[in-house]
């Protein structure tokens, strides 16, 4: 274990912050080092994804987001220092990290649910400085560390890839089943790889992109449809995955699931989304589950996943922009472009 910081050598460290909704700027400061128990990790690749234009538009809860903030919590990279008491062979790893600061001694912590942390909220690229930026500092307890020819362009993916993750293990997928998915964005596609290497009797995604569709079954989903035509088949599958977090799509996922079926929320919804009808729900005897970011449990199981080949999000890239860019990137994410698939910063 080191006594002091070890590694380095970078002069300035460049990082987006946003001072308030609508406003950002570029910066250049000290590199950071990391304090005790700390890492400081060169980002090679940074996600943008709903929650980061949330902040920038100003449209996330209060209660879960600290302005001035440097977003940026789905990336990779490579730690490049080490805080006192870190193992000095952690230098030079490739590595993605989970982003919720769980205090890990509450119940929720104890019970592994890392996720429900009952000591307060607090995130990596929310209420901390995040991954947007030349160099990320965060504690080493939360890494997860690479294979040393890890694709890092697609490990970037990691984060979201743990949330499909935490919602497959929820789902409890059974050989032989009939699955849908609601949604084909990111979470969803990784969603269909993941469930697809269950053995399902069917695997259906909902979705009214035919591009995104497309490219479901290009990872083994073996039906789509958009959500007017599956309409037609409520009632047929044994488990549901809804991802797509849409005004309507929490009801509709219901209504998909069999009698007695299961059905596993991701979305993010926003006030006013349609609920569920608890008459329904109540006749038709179903499981409901929700899943909000991913425990350690869920990041383990997706980085192993993205060892053995089953995760390969690469694919799923469609843009990649220089820190300078933000701004560009940041507007094409929920955008509407249908040919916009996961935009990456590359510092």
């Amino acid at each position: 274990m080191s006594d002091g910081p070890v590694g380095g050598g970078a002069t300035g460290s460049r990082s987006i912050v946003v001072e308030r909704p609508g406003a950002h700027r570029l910066v250049t400061a000290a590199v950071p080092e990391p304090g005790p128990g700390e890492v400081r990790v060169r980002v090679f690749a940074a996600g943008v994804c709903m929650s980061d234009r949330e902040v920038y538009d100003g449209r996330r809860d209060a209660a879960y987001v600290r302005y001035p903030v440097t977003p940026g919590h789905e990336w990779s990279g490579t730690v490049d220092a080490v805080g006192a008491g870190v193992d000095p062979a952690l230098l030079g790893r490739r590595t993605v990290a989970e982003g919720f600061r769980a205090c890990g001694s509450c119940a929720r912590c104890r019970e592994g649910e890392t996720s429900l942390c009952e000591g307060g909220y607090e995130e990596t690229g929310f209420t901390v400085p995040g991954a947007f930026a030349d160099h990320v500092v965060v504690p080493a307890r939360l890494l997860h560390l690479l294979a040393d020819d890890a694709d890092l362009r697609a490990a970037a993916l990691l984060e979201p890839a743990a949330v499909v993750a935490a919602a497959v293990r929820a789902g409890r997928p059974e050989p032989g089943e009939r699955i849908a998915v609601v949604g084909a964005g990111t979470l969803g596609l990784l969603a269909v790889q993941l469930l697809a290497a269950s053995s399902p009797g069917e695997l259906t995604v909902i979705d009214p992109r035919t591009q995104r569709t497309l490219q479901a079954q290009e990872f083994g989903a073996t039906g789509v449809g958009t959500p007017e035509e599956s309409k037609e088949l409520h009632g047929r599958y044994d488990l549901v995955v809804e991802t797509a977090g849409a005004p309507a799509t929490a009801a509709s996922s219901c209504l998909l699931a069999r009698r007695g079926g299961r059905v596993v929320l991701t979305g993010m919804f926003t006030p006013g989304a349609a609920g569920i009808d608890p008459v329904h729900l109540s006749f038709q005897q179903l499981t409901v589950r929700s899943v909000f970011g991913a425990p350690s449990s869920a990041w383990d199981f997706a980085v192993r996943a993205f060892t053995a080949g089953i995760l390969t999000p690469g694919p799923l890239v469609t843009h990649e922009f220089p820190l300078e860019r933000y701004g560009e990137a940041v507007a094409l994410v929920g955008g509407g472009d249908p040919g916009t698939g996961k935009v990456l910063l590359r510092p």
